[in-house]
């Protein structure tokens, strides 16, 4: 309960109007005396400098803020914002300065003696900026600061962004400030990860049913998180810290994506086409305007964009709403649960495009507005699509219902006549046939899986075993040479560890598709176990052929591994052994291979080690051939 006390308050406290109150954490809570309020300027020509602002704000020419969060809407004028900071007596000198709104393309911030009219420090930062160069690591534009007790500091704000200029601004203890931070990044850990369990069950369900409408859902939810992440700053900060030009759009490209999956599932959910066709032409119109504001993206000014793009919300939400009416209306069950889904999230999508365009005020519910709305629609829809399932789950019920009696009804008229009696063992006949025929294939499937490894499907050691000692005596035959090369991954445990199980198939699937490339199709590539592999290259040219492909696989290794979340870096160390040099037996040669191998992780990994036959014959060159 104190925690939830402490985040109400952390919320509602809003540095729009001076040093208000702040909590502190197992301390009595300090007001800083004579707190003055933030102002602010117009620059339509986007040209005033820092010494003409502080020139403004002395001459009274900067008009005081009403509401907490002041929301510009979408201009192309620079605004600036001014307030004179005082140190609480007895407290900490630690402040941080916030501006939670992380879709502001320019933001400028100088904390100035206000004696001297000197700048103390200043920083630029926006989304056009890379994330490293923020003077604070957050998904939010934070400045630390340190204000002495008694001490004032004069600072002032430049903003510039093509989209919603909303520039409410905190003020925080540096001790509050980390452990509010907490909670909000906690708070988005929970939304995102409902979004990723949504995404995941309505994938195994298209999958599953191979229905379009679960194929438009997760494409709809995907690009409702990549709209989220940027509005909240956590894609800036984890998935693109350095791609600018796509932080820059990539809200109003997710919300874009976002809108035209959602109408198109919409339409296909409902079956508005032929319930309500007035509003299936309304929607249709919605989704090609989200579709042409995505592909124009590039060639549009961002501001156009997004106007356009808030602007075409507010007509979803209302066409969504009443397209589910309509089909409640008409007996459509599902649609009571897709009404009070969407209803949540398009509600809203309204009420932050509203806010957008400066048609509703800037407060805590307008700014996570889609936010809220689209945890509580995931929670509903999710009826929705459950209900869907349940529905085709009867529908299919009784199709085997009907399929029974009609079979029933086809055995009893075989009983009749004794032609049909032959018939129907004709009919056992056939039946039995293919049963063996499966029976056949089962034996050959058993047969591959005793000789193959399960997972990368390579040899397993049975088959490495029998492969190896029959190219043994064949090479001893021909008076020729084999190689035998033992691969072990570097700090494959460390992969199951960090990334899990899941990570570590994708690499020994990776891996193995790579060794099966580096050589011929003749030669065998076998898994022992775990993360080593072995390879026997048969009738070889030269022992430089030979290790020419080694030096090739570990090469090919080190390429970096696709897994889901990212991509992983490996490497592997391999040992090589030839016949006969090494060893005339196919034990013998694989111990020289592992021996070798070692010697390769003793070394450093990452590299090649080849026994000390293999190096002999490599010295005495091709004429040992």
């Amino acid at each position: 309960m104190k925690n939830i006390k402490l985040m109400t308050k952390v919320f509602a406290t809003a540095f729009m109007a001076g040093v208000l109150l702040f909590p502190g954490a197992g301390r009595a809570q300090k007001q800083a005396p004579e707190a003055p309020v933030f102002s602010w300027l117009e620059d339509t020509t986007r040209r005033l400098t820092l010494d003409g602002a502080i020139g403004q704000a002395r001459a009274g020419k900067f008009a005081p803020i009403g509401e907490s969060e002041p929301n510009f809407g979408y201009s192309k004028s620079a605004f600036w914002l001014h307030a004179s900071l005082k140190g609480v007596p007895g407290g900490s000198p630690d402040w941080m300065l916030e501006i939670p709104f992380p879709t502001l393309d320019k933001v400028e911030v100088f904390f100035v003696d206000p004696s001297s009219g000197k700048v103390i420090k200043s920083h630029a930062t926006g989304d056009t900026v890379p994330f490293a160069q923020r003077p604070y690591p957050h998904r939010n534009f934070v400045f630390p600061l340190r204000l002495a007790p008694e001490n004032r500091v004069d600072v002032f704000i430049r903003v510039e962004s093509q989209g919603s200029l909303t520039v409410g601004t905190l003020l925080w203890p540096a001790d509050l400030f980390h452990h509010a931070s907490r909670g909000a990044y906690m708070a988005l850990l929970f939304y995102f990860g409902a979004l990723t369990a949504l995404f995941a069950y309505n994938l195994l369900l298209y999958i599953s049913l191979l229905d379009r409408s679960y194929l438009y859902y997760i494409l709809f939810v995907g690009s409702m998180a990549v709209g989220q992440m940027s509005w909240n700053g956590l894609g800036y900060e984890y998935l693109w810290p350095d791609f600018t030009i796509w932080g820059n759009v990539a809200s109003v490209a997710g919300f874009d994506a976002a809108g035209f999956f959602g109408a198109v599932f919409s339409r296909e959910f409902l079956g508005v086409r032929r319930s309500a066709p007035a509003l299936d032409k309304l929607l249709a119109a919605c989704q090609m305007v989200f579709a042409a504001l995505f592909i124009t993206i590039p060639a549009t000014p961002y501001q156009i964009n997004a106007i356009a793009t808030s602007a075409t919300g507010v007509v979803f939400a209302a066409a969504a709403s009443a397209s589910g009416v309509v089909c409640l209306v008409r007996g459509f069950s599902a649609a009571r649960y897709f009404l009070l889904a969407w209803s949540m999230l398009l509600v809203g999508v309204a009420a932050l495009g509203s806010r957008n365009l400066g048609w509703l005020p800037t407060n805590f519910f307008t700014k996570y507005s889609m936010l809220i709305g689209s945890g509580l629609e995931m929670l509903l829809l999710s009826f929705a699509l459950a209900d869907r399932v349940n529905a085709l789950r009867k529908e299919k019920e009784l199709a085997q219902a009907d399929a029974y009696s009609a079979r029933l009804a086809m055995i009893e008229a075989l009983t009749r006549t004794e032609r049909e009696l032959e018939a129907k063992v004709a009919e056992r006949t056939r039946e039995l046939t293919d049963v063996n025929s499966r029976l056949a294939e089962s034996a050959n499937q058993l047969r591959k899986m005793a000789h193959h490894d399960p997972l990368t499907g390579l040899a397993n050691r049975i088959l490495l075993d029998e492969t190896l000692g029959l190219a043994v005596e064949r090479t001893r035959r021909h008076n020729g040479r084999l190689a035998v090369f033992l691969v072990d991954l570097d700090g494959f445990k460390l992969i199951n560890d960090t990334h899990g199980h899941d990570a570590g198939d994708s690499v020994l699937v990776a891996t193995a598709q790579t060794l099966k490339n580096c050589v011929r199709a003749s030669d065998t590539v076998a898994r022992l176990g775990g993360d080593e592999f072995v390879l026997v290259l048969d009738e070889l040219a030269n022992p430089a052929a030979a290790e020419h492909i080694a030096r090739k696989i570990v090469e090919e290794i080190n390429s970096p591994v696709i897994v889901k979340g990212g991509k992983l870096q490996i490497s592997g160390s391999l040992g090589a052994a030839i016949f006969p040099e090494d060893g005339d037996d196919s034990d013998t040669l694989i111990n020289m291979a592992d021996r070798a191998m070692y010697n390769a992780k003793l070394a450093g990994r990452n590299q090649v080690s080849f026994a000390e036959g293999f190096k002999g014959a490599l010295k005495n060159g091709p004429e040992t051939v």
